[in-house]
């Protein structure tokens, strides 16, 4: 099949359309994102009086700590998601390092394929699916 004759994000990985294993959908993500970056701005509040570099490096840490030990970030998890290997298997530690790095630089996340895939996990080689 050509990238026009698929019918849904996730059909060229394998993954079903919907329910369990599905892309994770646009929705989800910014509602995570949200999220992860409201509890970094209330961490940063409460304890460097808000700082915006203290904030970003603190959304960092939780994404480099959860997502390798309980399969995303928080905000993920709480809206049904998680982080896979694209082949399957545990996605290790550089590759939440490698995702979060383009993460923050924001362009990459905001550039996605045909699976609506972020640059950021193309080049990790993840996948965020629906739990």
């Amino acid at each position: 099949m050509t990238d026009a004759e698929y019918t849904y994000p996730g059909e060229h990985l394998g993954l079903p359309s919907t329910g369990p294993r599905s892309i994770a959908r646009v929705g989800r993500r910014i509602g995570a994102l949200a999220i992860d970056w409201a509890a970094a701005v209330i961490i940063s509040i409460a304890f460097f009086q808000y700082d915006s570099i203290a904030t970003l490096l603190i959304f960092a840490v939780v994404q480099i700590v959860f997502i390798p030990t309980i399969g995303g970030s928080p905000g993920h998890r709480i809206l049904g998601m998680r982080l896979v290997m694209l082949g399957g298997g545990w996605v290790g530690l550089w590759r939440p390092i490698v995702r979060t790095l383009l993460l923050v630089v924001v362009i990459p996340a905001v550039i996605w394929d045909q699976d609506q895939r972020g640059l950021h996990d193309k080049l990790a080689g993840t996948v965020l699916i629906r739990a």
